[in-house]
């Protein structure tokens, strides 16, 4: 019996859009998180077939936000992008809701829709408020275990304003689970401004209790390297938070500076601190997350690779699948085919990810000159080598070539 319930569902360009709830261990509440699942994986969700491992971009919202707001105010670009990159984007909740027994006060910055990202310690909030633990430990195995999203660690993370806080402090505390780290608007010190002062005495008891969930202070603190080879930052200069020093990007750039970690903070003219500035530039978001999840996810495969035993197969004829093309205009057909063991100057290969370019598509029309039929498309490939022929030096079995 599966674990979740899915509310909603909806088309959005190729991809879809869920609604998910489920009954959290964390916050020993209902919640209720968005889930974009581009077309190639949707079957993970509505099929459970869960044959691939989908890389993903957690989304941390800001305060007064719910799990929807990023979906309907900038998910029609990033869930296009998102389409583009091959990732999926989640979207938790910033705070339990939706059971009576949730401690509330009469404020936007504190209470539901204010979780800050950490697990309270402190009455009336100790119970439920621990989206650090939702964020870092539930939903992530979650994921992973219903629709394989984001296994071996195959996950970024970003978020706005709070949940630009949220995502920093994070990825900075758990390097090793995440590939990429990004934010807009975050909270950089919170320590250090009036609604970090506000959190933290709040739910952890003291403001020093929050320098274990401050950006700025963390890498003041940090030793070694963090994993990330950039931490992008997008900030509107008429964001009425900046001028209030709520967000204070500048003490996180020095700190950063400090302990050799490289920050890209890009300094919007005339944005404010709105979904509207997001969705202006979330796209360049998603790319950062999907670039830097397909390295990953690359050097992932390599590994794999090396652990490849070809001795059943070298110097024997190999059938397997093949998507061939029999003439110019014609539908691409699935057939077995034979491959034989490599001639004198050959190689086979393992293929591993492969891609049609614009050749493949010129030939398939029927416009290359030189373009036989039948043939297989897909020049451009990642492969492992199998065997190799008489008088090959250049390559050998086990290495990866593309």
């Amino acid at each position: 019996m599966a674990n979740y319930t899915i509310l909603s569902h909806n088309r959005v360009g190729a991809g879809t859009y869920f609604r998910i709830s489920h009954q959290s261990s964390s916050t020993k509440t209902p919640m209720t998180f968005g889930l974009f699942v581009p077309s190639r994986f949707v079957g993970n969700v509505e099929g459970g077939e869960k044959k691939d491992n989908v890389p993903v971009m957690y989304w941390l919202s800001g305060l007064t936000c719910d799990d929807t707001n990023f979906a309907q105010k900038a998910g029609g670009k990033a869930f296009i992008a998102a389409e583009k990159e091959g990732i999926a984007i989640v979207m938790p909740d910033t705070s339990p809701r939706g059971d009576p027994s949730i401690p509330n006060v009469d404020s936007y910055d504190l209470g539901i829709g204010a979780g800050f990202y950490v697990n309270a310690t402190q009455e009336p909030y100790s119970t439920h408020y621990h989206m650090y633990s939702y964020v870092t430990e539930e939903l992530p195995a979650l994921l992973e275990s219903e629709f394989s999203i984001g296994k071996d660690c195959l996950r970024s993370i970003s978020g706005h304003s709070m949940g630009g806080h949220g995502a920093i402090t994070i990825a900075l505390k758990n390097s090793s689970s995440w590939v990429s780290v990004s934010a807009f608007s975050p909270i950089c010190n919170p320590t250090a401004c009036p609604w970090g002062d506000k959190a933290f005495k709040a739910y952890l008891g003291s403001v020093e209790a929050g320098r274990a969930h401050d950006a700025t202070c963390l890498l003041a603190e940090k030793t070694g390297s963090t994993g990330y080879d950039d931490i992008l930052i997008d900030q509107g200069n008429s964001d009425e938070f900046l001028a209030q020093k709520q967000l204070l990007p500048e003490n996180l750039v020095e700190a950063a500076k400090k302990a050799g970690q490289k920050v890209t903070l890009n300094m919007r003219d005339g944005f404010d601190h709105s979904y509207y500035f997001i969705a202006t530039f979330i796209e360049n978001h998603v790319a950062f997350h999907g670039q830097r999840l397909r390295k990953r996810q690359s050097e992932m495969l390599m590994l794999a690779s090396s652990s490849y035993d070809f001795s059943s197969t070298t110097g024997k004829p190999i059938q397997c699948n093949a998507m061939v093309a029999r003439g110019p205009k014609q539908p691409l057909t699935l057939e077995t085919i034979t491959v034989d063991p490599p001639k004198a100057g050959e190689v086979r290969v393992k293929v591993m990810a492969n891609a049609l370019c614009h050749t493949d598509v010129y030939t398939l029309d029927g416009h290359d000159p030189e373009g036989l039929f039948p043939c297989i498309l897909g020049h451009e490939a990642g492969c492992i080598v199998e065997s190799v022929g008489d008088g090959v030096l250049s390559v050998k079995p086990g290495e990866w070539n593309a």
